[in-house]
């Protein structure tokens, strides 16, 4: 019970300041949902911080029955954090949001081990080299010695492996121009009644920009109505296509069944002819922002602008769009789920993330989704192309490497070639079912290591009383 309390007080700690910039979300709308801002950060907080309480809890279990000791308690720690972690990004709608892995997004060859091992597989590393030098003080005997040693096997590990990767020569580019639109439209103001035109003269002036590229590229909702019901808007757009250009856009959507209409938070593709050539349902909504969980029962409203709650799309696809590589699409929040960004059956050539991160304005939250689409990258072995409202947009290749980005709350372009994809990566092909061999090989070889040291330490003291 103590463990548990400890690690849900330190998750607490943990997710209500990572998490702090939701409150900014609830300022849109002052009036209505201002109050709630403090409460909705405590209450998620309090309920995500039960995941670091279960991994030490079960932690302290295992270790009261003796089943390990001495360094293996590492691997054993780091092991029970990173399935709590895997648990948070799955159980119910899951939010694997700042993942012990993106701690390492900055670091060019140390998060390129996701390539192999997926982020919750370099969380597992990640935690186990924070605790090894704690275990280092309070070993004793041979331990002394081993500790340290696993430490730098972890650490020049990580670094050589994801050095070797980087040091590989990058495919050349596709040769595919683009343009990324970030309109800086306020999220206060996006809405507003009568504000679609100038919102769309806005883009349309900015893409306008330059020379010709092959595809322009929007945001989450760039256009505040229902693009494709709007035959002037419509018109206006294959004016700035013409000459073979397509327009990849987010923007909501609606069709009707029965009485009741059903409404989409989707991608949509535009040739010179105002056609939609293709498009993208969002899947994984999120929740209170475009649909109210047990809606019948709580007495609440969602916090986002719309007649309805959205309906969840059929799941990751690669859309092909003509004079384009194949593509998947991942709308906002669906960047941050590895391993369900892809079409298993059919792999894309790139990935197009569009996002509205306007409803944290100039807060820590853009900056942490960015290092969630960074790892995505890394972990699929593809480029990520990222046009977000209010910023941060990115240019991303295969590595992880931020070609281009144009930061918070600028309005400007990005003109870009798309960087080329790499083969597949190991998790790209077997997705989390890499964790499974992993816990059982580290397992293995801790146990072993640790049996050896305490035949070792039983030999000293044997020496020692034979010497008495």
């Amino acid at each position: 019970m103590v463990a548990g309390a400890i690690g849900w007080l330190f998750g607490l700690g943990y997710f209500g300041f990572g998490l702090s910039w939701i409150a900014e979300s609830f300022q849109i709308e002052a009036e209505r949902f201002g109050a709630l801002a403090i409460p909705a950060v405590a209450g998620l907080s309090a309920l995500l911080a039960l995941f670091p309480a279960l991994a030490m809890t079960l932690f302290v279990l295992l270790r009261r029955r003796r089943l390990v000791g001495g360094v293996v308690a590492a691997f054993l720690f780091a092991a029970c954090w990173a399935g709590a972690e895997w648990l948070r990004g799955h159980v119910l709608t899951g939010f694997p949001w700042n993942l012990a892995a993106y701690a390492l997004a900055d670091f060019d060859a140390l998060r390129q081990p996701a390539a192999w091992l997926g982020s919750y597989g370099l969380s597992f590393l990640v935690i186990l080299a924070s605790v090894l030098p704690a275990q280092a003080i309070l070993a004793r005997g041979a331990s002394r010695w081993l500790t340290p040693l696993f430490f730098a096997l972890v650490v020049g590990g990580l670094w050589v492996s994801g050095q070797a990767r980087i040091s590989r020569p990058m495919p050349e580019s596709t040769g595919i121009s683009l343009r990324i639109v970030q309109g800086n439209v306020p999220q206060g103001a996006k809405w507003a009644p009568g504000s679609a035109p100038a919102t769309l003269t806005r883009y349309l002036r900015l893409s306008a920009q330059g020379d010709p590229v092959d595809v322009l590229l929007w945001p989450e909702t760039a256009y505040p109505g229902f693009l494709d019901e709007n035959e002037d808007a419509k018109r206006r757009i294959a004016e700035a296509l013409r000459g073979g250009r397509v327009l990849l856009t987010g923007a909501p959507d609606r069709t009707a069944r029965g009485a009741e209409p059903r409404y989409f938070n989707t991608i949509q593709a535009y040739d010179g002819s105002g056609t939609i050539l293709t498009g993208y349902a969002k899947h994984h909504l999120v929740p209170f922002g475009e649909y109210v969980p047990l809606g019948d029962w709580l007495p609440m409203d969602r916090l986002t602008a719309g007649l309805g709650d959205f309906t969840p799309g059929p799941g990751p696809r690669t859309l092909a769009v003509p004079g384009l590589p194949v593509l998947a699409a991942a709308i906002c929040y669906e960047i941050i789920f590895p391993g369900h960004v892809v079409d298993d059956e059919i792999r894309p050539d790139w990935i197009f993330n569009a996002t509205n991160d306007a409803w944290f304005g100039t807060s820590i939250g853009p900056e942490q989704h960015l290092a969630s689409a960074r790892m995505r990258a890394v972990e699929e072995g593809l480029p990520v192309i990222r046009a977000a409202n209010t910023g941060i947009s990115a240019v991303i290749d295969a590595n992880g490497t931020i070609i281009r980005a144009l930061g918070l709350e600028k309005t400007g372009i990005i003109d870009a070639s798309l960087p080329a994809a790499l083969p597949a990566t190991l998790y790209a092909r077997a997705g989390d079912w890499v964790l499974p061999p992993l816990g059982i090989a580290v397992w293995l070889l801790a146990l072993g290591l640790d049996r050896r040291v305490s035949r070792r330490n039983d030999s000293h003291r044997l020496i020692s009383r034979r010497s008495e």
